[in-house]
């Protein structure tokens, strides 16, 4: 079996980089992997952040969309939460009226930025009742042309133009609940691993998923693992080239938590939220080495999680070494599939060394 392989671009902004320069080097890496053959390149919604420059994905997706030719340009994702599900359909109409069969919808279930630009986003808007569930279950409508039905206050609206190819939708996640909140759907679903970076979860998640899909329209479940990587030419080059990448997890009195990039931004959140916390370092997913060593391993993590796409965010520093990552893993790929993956075992010791603990 092939893996269809795409990229998460995070418009990360590393030491004396400044917005300009990382905005420009998204755009470039869209070109380079449009050339390459990957499938899907995706850009996320990171808001109050002096660590990311990708706040806006809508806007970036487009200038990527006139950038690129034949790759699938998404969100990775739009945090609906924050928005009106008819504003957002009425962007992304737009989009894939300019683009036809290229544009993905990815939504995200996480803030997205710190309490403080939670508040921002939604300050002076209405209290909702609609859960993200019911938001989603609209945004299909209104991407989809259909009108809310007549018993609803806004019966005849459509979230105008409507295109003939709309933005394909897709549950981003990395848990259980956003499992069943896909398949209850009958949604795409995209299991964050570079989040959380338990594999035995993952694939749970992924089969909890198929083993719960509800078709809806005749929709089949698909499923994809989001990973983080970074290649090298060797080994011991991939372990000197990579970037810090431990991730923070934020676990509020509430019960709430949230994993956040670096240590500075997890204490922020805890005192933005305005409740008693704790802060736990967690080793980084961050999968390292040469194309034959994370390949394999990568094609193992496909396997065991059901999946036939890999979408891979590679957080390294220096940008030419970053383009050089990406253009090592799709080579790997162009010649490899999952039949000739290693042990299970050797994928959890080598690459995600935490697991179990």
């Amino acid at each position: 079996m092939s893996i269809r392989l795409g990229i998460l671009d995070q418009t990360l902004l590393f030491e004396g980089d400044t917005p300009e320069r990382a905005l420009r080097h998204t755009v470039e890496l869209a070109r380079l992997a449009d050339r390459l053959g990957y499938y899907r390149f995706w850009v996320s919604e990171h808001h109050d952040s002096r660590a990311a420059a990708g706040s806006s994905p809508e806007v970036l997706a487009a200038y990527l969309l006139a950038s690129t030719e034949r790759i699938r340009v998404g969100s990775g994702g739009v945090m609906l939460q924050h928005y009106s599900s008819y504003k957002v359909a009425e962007n992304f109409n737009v989009l894939a009226g300019l683009e036809p069969g290229r544009l993905d919808l990815g939504i995200g279930r996480a803030p997205g930025g710190l309490p403080r630009s939670t508040l921002a986003l939604r300050r002076n808007a209405p209290e909702e009742d609609a859960s993200l569930e019911g938001k989603l279950e609209e945004l299909r409508g209104y991407i989809g042309g259909i009108d809310p039905g007549a018993d609803s206050p806004l019966a005849g609206l459509r979230a105008e133009p409507v295109p003939e190819e709309p933005a394909r939708l897709y549950v981003l996640g990395a848990s259980s609940d956003s499992a069943d909140l896909a398949a209850r759907l009958g949604l795409p679903y995209v299991f964050s691993l570079f989040i959380n970076g338990d594999l035995d979860q993952a694939s749970a998640a992924l089969q909890r998923y198929r083993d719960r899909f509800v078709p809806a329209g005749g929709s089949e479940p698909e499923s994809i693992l989001a990973v983080s990587a970074a290649l090298a030419d060797s080994d011991r080059e991939a372990q000197d080239i990579a970037a810090e990448s431990d991730l923070f997890r934020v676990f509020l009195a509430s019960g709430r938590k949230i994993t956040i990039g670096d240590r500075e931004r997890a204490e922020e959140f805890g005192v933005q939220s305005g409740e008693a916390y704790r802060i736990e370092q967690v080793p980084s997913p961050l999968i390292k080495g040469s194309a034959e060593t994370v390949g394999r391993r990568l094609l193992e993590a496909a396997r065991l999680g059901g999946v036939n796409e890999l979408i891979v965010t590679s957080p390294i520093r220096d940008f030419a070494k970053r383009l050089h990552s990406y253009e090592l893993l799709q080579r790997y790929f162009a010649g490899h599939s999952v039949s000739g993956a290693e042990s299970r075992s050797d994928f959890q010791a080598a690459a995600h060394p935490f697991i179990g603990r």
